[in-house]
């Protein structure tokens, strides 16, 4: 594939680090030799990428939009969306490949929730084989829609979800807004060993952790970790390190007590919830408005939209934070950055998502 790319631009990388705030990181060694491509132009608030065992890619676009990237070609593929509502932050979002390498799962919102759909692809067309979750609140304005997933080294599925700027659904755990989800990949039903499988409530079942505001990005470390990017309201963007079962500590309905959405609160409220996990980096202000996560060359490499930069966290083996390094080459060069996966031949490729001749991105090089 990489004889297929152009525009090629080979910089030498500085980092900076972020201004004091949250859990402030040291200063990171400047990454060396990092490259730049240029994959594709021309795309709409380019949603999410996934690798084809072919070597092709996925990706879509949150007007309800998806490409097929192959052979240096973008092709649009032909899929039918049933009720997609495209409206502010909602859309066609996260997007998934199954091991298989012919079915995909996305989401998006239509006017009743946000949901999971399952379809196989042949060539550039797409066929639907089931709604692989329903039910997930949507708000009509598109606000905090979420929603990514991505797949474990179990084949279990992890989602991240919005809520939906409705206070009461980060603690509810009959909603499955506010959550990060755990299920089958082929059922859509709970994980078998989730925390709260018990339950006799199906959403419940599917929780992994709850008490998130608006999560972006989760992703598997080796080893088995998984961390979460999520956006904080005009303070604390969080990285968290989810822990089955927990509380991250996100309430502005007070419990229960407020009416509307109250954003005043704290992203982790330890005075009401003294059990709640704090995060394992937070921006403080000014938020960056982080999204997509992904393992890169042994570093967190995290997207950021209001940010519009790329942000590369060092982490120890328990998870916590020990430097962030920002790539100078994407420090405000491409806009706001959205999505963030690897792929398998190790680049990070990366979208814009600023609404217009949006790109994709391969990055290269030691960080």
């Amino acid at each position: 594939m990489r004889a297929l790319l152009a525009g090629l631009v080979l910089v030498t990388a500085a980092c900076s680090t972020p201004e004091p705030g949250g859990n402030a990181p040291s200063k990171a060694p400047a990454p060396q030799g990092l490259k730049v491509e240029e994959v594709a132009a021309g795309l709409e608030h380019a949603w999410d990428i996934g690798f084809l065992k072919d070597g092709s890619l996925l990706l879509t676009e949150r007007p309800g939009r998806m490409k097929l990237v192959k052979n240096g070609q973008v092709t649009p593929v032909d899929i039918k969306l049933d009720d997609i509502q495209v409206r502010g932050e909602g859309g066609l979002m996260g997007l998934v490949i199954h091991p298989d390498g012919q079915r995909f799962t996305v989401c998006f919102n239509t006017t009743k929730d946000v949901r999971l759909t399952t379809y196989r692809l042949d060539g550039a067309r797409a066929t639907k084989t089931k709604d692989l979750v329903t039910g997930m609140p949507s708000n009509s304005s598109g606000r905090h829609s979420g929603c990514r997933p991505t797949l474990a080294p179990d084949g279990t599925m992890f989602v991240a979800t919005g809520d939906i700027a409705q206070g009461r659904n980060p603690q509810d755990k009959a909603s499955l807004g506010g959550k990060v989800l755990r299920i089958d990949a082929e059922t859509g039903e709970g994980a078998k060993d989730n925390p709260f499988i018990k339950s006799p409530n199906a959403n419940e079942r599917r929780i992994y952790t709850y008490g998130h505001r608006n999560v972006q990005g989760v992703v598997v470390r080796d080893g088995g970790q998984v961390f979460s990017s999520e956006h904080g309201p005009d303070v604390d963007d969080e990285v968290n390190l989810l822990k089955a079962g927990a509380n991250y500590g996100w309430d502005p309905s007070k419990g229960g007590t407020q009416g509307g959405y109250d954003e005043s609160v704290p992203m982790t409220d330890l005075k009401r919830f003294p059990d709640a996990v704090e995060a394992v980096w937070s921006s403080g202000s000014p938020t960056e408005a982080i999204c997509q996560a992904a393992f890169w060359n042994g570093k967190l490499a995290i997207t950021a939209l209001k940010g519009s930069k790329l942000m590369l966290f060092t982490l120890d083996g328990d998870g916590k934070v020990q430097n962030v390094s920002i790539p100078d080459e994407l420090n405000d060069k491409y806009g706001r950055l959205r999505a963030a996966r690897t792929a398998p031949d190790g680049s990070l490729y990366i979208t814009t998502s600023n609404g217009s001749n949006d790109k994709l991105l391969r990055l290269t090089g030691d960080v």
